[in-house]
């Protein structure tokens, strides 16, 4: 599988020549320096490992410097192991770019979602809330009955309860590539693509 690491811009508009308004999402993707080449005979499996994104030497760990420095390359902030990548195509210390992609290919991006940290029943699950009549005061945004009483005498696993909400990892499949800019290695994919701005995100073919 194909695939590359990037950064979410933000959302545009893009106009075909017809007139039509496409939604769109702009990724800065690659480039993208292959760091180790697995492969069935030595590893089990074949693989690559690409980065994304210089690093401060000072915040590089000594055994991740000594990779690094053997490469003669900057330390890489961002690392990412892609499985199935035809391996015979590519060495360490090759560069992946975003000419990879060509217009009207369907990627799948991946990324986090954003954090919305500890939220209630509402929000989280969109529930109703309870009435605001006959007396009940403090009731609105209650999750209500969350169990039932002689079976099963217990809350039922899984009940949709009030708790953390996104930063989670979020796929989203069959996105259409609107434009490519090879020169600025930015890539216009139609729709949204999970995580806020500036989130680190993977591309796959």
């Amino acid at each position: 599988m194909l695939g590359i690491i990037g950064r979410k811009i933000g959302m545009t508009t893009y106009f075909e020549d017809s007139g039509e308004a496409i939604p769109c999402t702009v990724i800065e993707a690659g480039p993208c320096i292959v760091t180790q080449v697995k492969t069935k005979n030595t590893d089990g499996y074949n693989a690559i490992q690409i980065g994304f994104g210089e690093q401060k030497p000072k915040k590089v760990n000594k055994a991740q410097m000594s990779v690094f420095k053997k490469l003669k390359i900057a330390p890489l902030k961002h690392l990412k192991e892609i499985r199935d990548f035809p391996v015979e195509t590519v060495k360490v210390g090759d560069i992946l770019k975003v000419d990879m992609f060509q217009v009207g290919d369907k990627v799948k991006v991946r990324g986090k979602s954003k954090g919305r940290g500890f939220q209630g029943v509402v929000k989280r699950h969109g529930f109703g809330g309870g009435v605001r009549t006959h007396g009940q005061s403090d009731r609105e945004r209650a999750p209500g009955s969350i169990g039932a009483s002689s079976y099963p005498s217990r809350v039922w696993k899984g009940q949709r309860m009030a708790g953390r909400m996104g930063n989670v990892n979020v796929s989203v499949r069959n996105l259409k590539v609107i434009k490519v800019f090879p020169d600025s290695n930015l890539l216009l994919v139609k729709g949204a693509v999970p995580g806020p701005n500036s989130g680190i995100i993977e591309i796959y073919k």
